[in-house]
């Protein structure tokens, strides 16, 4: 194989793929079709950058010096009895409904994600008292630091709150096997209409561009809580604001740059530290080149 062989394109803009509709121009964007493509580009690239539904994710404006592989042409699934194996590119919400045809529960939280399973696994995802970690048995991962693929059993994923061993460890997720429990039909469905309900009322849908949570709950507490009462929802600057449903989500009015969007992480994250000395971690990562003013946000946030 090739890398001539494998889909490309050169200078193309990522802001047509993120969900904050934020991104510059990537020098080189691959495009996988297959399981065997993707480890042979995490074989011969030098530090690629592997993005799937880009909903946590803060592209620069300014764009990305490296190598991009998007992995949404990496769509097979099976389902054999109540086990799923699905490669990272499979689009969470497809998943949930397609297993809820054959009866199978544990992945209506997923039903509102706009992520992939890659993203899902790697940061557990939950919601609505479910989280992958409730079904998540295996995965299949290449480790960029031996170039090798690895077969990891449910605790070496090490799954945590919004984490697991892919955010501690350089792991690409090639594709991840879920057991399912066996449920009637019309309830999972009911309790997936119920989710798709509760995020329309809590979460600003995708027609105002967001990258969902912008920052984590802290133990035993809620950001959006923390930055309602510190009066986060005042905050704008540029092309985006605060949405005015929940404090803890910035929507993109139109024209928003990514350095928009640094300056209210910080401001948010400092009216919290300043009157609960409560240091929120960022939930939404910054991917691309940042100037020095953008840097000096970031390493605010991230304690550097």
């Amino acid at each position: 194989m090739e890398t001539k062989d494998i889909k490309s394109f050169d200078n193309y803009e990522l802001k047509r793929h993120t969900t904050f509709k934020i991104g510059g121009c990537a020098k080189k964007v691959w495009f996988p079709k297959t399981e065997e493509e993707l480890v042979y580009l995490l074989e011969v690239l030098d530090r690629p950058i592997v993005l799937g539904g880009c909903s946590n994710v803060l592209i620069s404006s300014a764009g990305v010096d490296d190598d991009v592989i998007l992995t949404t042409e990496l769509k097979d699934f099976k389902i054999e009895g109540s086990v799923i194996t699905a490669n990272c590119g499979v689009k969470a919400p497809f998943l949930s409904q397609e297993v809820q045809k054959y009866g199978l529960s544990g992945f209506e939280f997923m039903i509102g994600f706009p992520g992939t399973v890659g993203g899902i696994v790697h940061m557990n995802a939950s919601a609505h008292s479910q989280a992958v970690s409730d079904t998540c048995i295996s995965a299949r991962v290449f480790d960029m630091d031996t170039k090798s693929v690895l077969e990891l059993d449910k605790e070496t994923l090490d799954f945590k709150y919004r984490s697991s061993v892919l955010d501690r460890k350089k792991y690409i997720l090639l594709s991840a096997k879920f057991e399912l429990i066996p449920d009637d039909k019309e309830k999972i469905l009911d309790l997936m209409k119920r989710n798709t309900e509760f995020r329309k009322n809590k979460q600003p849908n995708l027609t105002l561009p967001n990258a969902g949570s912008t920052f984590k709950n802290p133990p035993n507490d809620s950001a959006g809580r923390l930055l309602e009462l510190a009066g986060a929802k005042t905050i704008s600057y540029g092309g985006a604001k605060v949405w005015s449903g929940h404090a803890n989500f910035i929507i993109n009015n139109g024209n928003a740059v990514s350095k928009d969007i640094s300056h209210i992480m910080n401001k948010m994250y400092n009216m919290v530290k300043e009157k609960y000395t409560i240091e929120l971690e960022p939930e939404v990562k910054f991917i691309g080149i940042k100037d020095r003013e953008e840097e000096e946000l970031w390493n605010t946030m991230l304690k550097k």
